[in-house]
């Protein structure tokens, strides 16, 4: 199971991190990777402290990795999210 959610967690991040890039000013899909990071930062982190392996080579990379989705996340978050105060904040002033 170790080496299975490492694997799946790997190529979303790979992917992720891809599509991210391209897609920076599309604030719905940005928020949308945010939650899903959230859920798989989550998982990542119950395999890796929850599920019993074997001291190898993917280990680092896969605590590696779980930090790593923390900061493309919060990353994610702050296009997803960036600016609707200021909408919200004007929509009020308007009223």
């Amino acid at each position: 199971m170790f080496n299975f959610v490492f694997w799946v967690l790997a190529i979303w991040f790979i992917v992720n991190v891809v599509w991210m890039w391209f897609k920076l000013d599309d604030q719905t899909l940005q928020k949308t990777f945010t939650w899903i990071n959230v859920c798989a930062i989550v998982i990542g982190f119950w395999v890796y402290y929850g599920v019993t392996h074997d001291i190898s080579g993917i280990d680092g990379w896969f605590i590696t990795m779980n930090w790593v989705n923390i900061a493309v996340a919060a990353i994610q978050s702050y296009f997803g999210y960036k600016g609707m105060s200021n909408a919200n904040h004007m929509h009020h002033a308007a009223s």
